[in-house]
């Protein structure tokens, strides 16, 4: 049952850095009666809205009141707001914004998953070491709450893998591709036409986006620092309609996976790629633009579904942190942050295990089977299926291997590429799990 606001209490004073498609709905929910009001029933007492620092203050806005626009973000901090919500983005000055906001003694909310990808063990500690909350939902999967659900729900679990589907672009790059049987650089045009990817879409589709929420999935999870440079990166660019289509043959889809799990009990692994999943796996049915987290646990699996990007489903994240910020507030507490001081041992990529699929371009002529046959063995890598599709120059070998290291793979298909009859190297993508036998 929601609370009915103590009107007597002290407003939570809220001041908001950053307005531009995040922040905007942000602000139109604390300047908008209703919203606000049921804001401020679950905080148990009222918001006040103290000021928006912006770079350009006097441009106008529409909905949002000319007066409470700044250009001076570190005057707003000093006047001594009891929340600061960070939506500024990953300029050099944000990070020196927030500790000035945490040293006044105000909580963070932020959305800023670079920022925090980097710098997060020393916001936290710094947080903690002030009694101030630093919350960030928004900077994983949007109105997804999979940080809360790690920090607070699962908190008590012995985790082992973390999968997450957390980069919308490219979940729409891929499954249109996979729907329509579309080459990629089509699909990225229609994807750059309708907003789902920036102009420059490098940060999406090479994969730094997802790597970067790779990390903070990973640090809250196993209790470790984990940086976005720790983690191993690959982008779609290279995935083919072919490869969709052969891939769907064997039972399967292909997403871009951050994944994030235990190898052993001091050890994990931390990367994102392509991957081929399972037809019956849950994430194979998140489709477009959506973001999903499947979290394996010592109590059985779970998944989490939703809008990962967009000015609505993000603020939702920010405000969901708000409330919880404005509710310490009002306890005179504030949550306990989460441990990193796990001391698990990173593993390199060449270590990991998987089967792997592999297609490989090749001139359609006797023995070159036999050739690329022998590569695979002279490295440790067994076959399970090959299957070849076309003929003359249009020859092509698709073949899904039984788990080998990344190693043994990385070899095998520099020594393929060298080969005279290989003309051309295609996907090489993991296999997240066998599919149903």
């Amino acid at each position: 049952m929601r609370r009915v606001p103590d009107v007597t209490a002290a407003p939570i004073r809220v001041a908001v850095l950053g307005c531009g498609t995040v922040g905007a709905a942000v602000v139109g929910a604390l300047c908008d009666p209703a919203a606000s009001a049921a804001l401020a029933g679950a905080i148990g007492a009222p918001i006040e809205l103290v000021g928006i620092a912006v770079a350009h203050a006097d441009r106008p806005r529409p909905g949002i009141p000319s007066s409470l626009l700044v250009a001076d973000a570190r005057a707003l901090i000093d006047s001594g707001p009891d929340v600061i919500v960070e939506l500024i983005g990953p300029i050099p000055e944000t990070l020196e914004l927030l500790h000035a906001a945490i040293d006044q003694g105000a909580s963070v909310v932020t959305a800023n998953k670079a920022l925090l990808a980097t710098h997060l063990a020393a916001l936290t500690s710094r947080a903690a070491s002030r009694g101030v909350d630093l919350y960030y939902e928004a900077a994983v999967a949007g109105a997804i709450p999979i940080v809360r659900v790690l920090r607070t729900s699962l908190a008590g679990q012995h985790l082992t893998r973390v999968l997450g589907i957390v980069n919308g672009t490219t979940n729409f790059i891929l499954t249109t591709m996979e729907r329509e049987r579309r080459d990629y650089e089509d699909v990225l045009a229609e994807a750059i036409a309708r907003g789902f990817a920036e102009a420059d879409p490098s940060a999406d589709v090479d994969g730094h986006d997802a790597a970067q929420k790779a990390a903070l999935l990973a640090s809250i999870a196993f209790d470790r620092v984990v940086l976005d440079s720790d983690v191993a990166r690959e982008g779609i660019a290279k995935v083919t309609a072919a490869d969709l289509d052969a891939a769907g043959r064997m039972g399967f889809v292909v997403r871009l996976l951050a994944v994030a799990e235990r190898l052993g009990p001091e050890a994990i692994s931390v990367r994102v790629h392509p991957a081929m999943v399972p037809k019956d796996h849950p994430l194979a049915a998140v489709d477009g633009a959506a973001n999903a987290v499947f979290v394996e646990a010592a109590s059985g699996p779970v998944m989490l579904q939703g809008a990962g990007a967009g000015g609505s489903p993000t603020a939702s994240a920010v405000l969901g942190d708000l409330v919880a910020a404005g509710r310490n507030r009002v306890a005179r507490t504030c949550e306990h942050a989460p441990s990193l001081d796990g001391a698990c041992r990173l593993v390199e990529l060449g270590e990991t295990t998987s089967a792997f699929y592999l297609a490989l371009e090749v001139l359609d002529q006797p023995g070159v089977l036999a050739a690329v046959a022998t590569v695979f063995g002279s490295n440790g890598v067994s076959i399970e299926s090959m299957e070849q599709i076309g003929r003359a120059a249009d020859a092509r070998l698709v073949f899904l291997t039984h788990p080998a290291t990344e190693a043994q793979m990385a070899a095998t298909a520099l020594q393929l590429d060298k080969l005279e009859a290989v003309t051309a190297l295609g996907a090489l993508l993991r296999v997240v799990d066998g599919p149903s036998r």
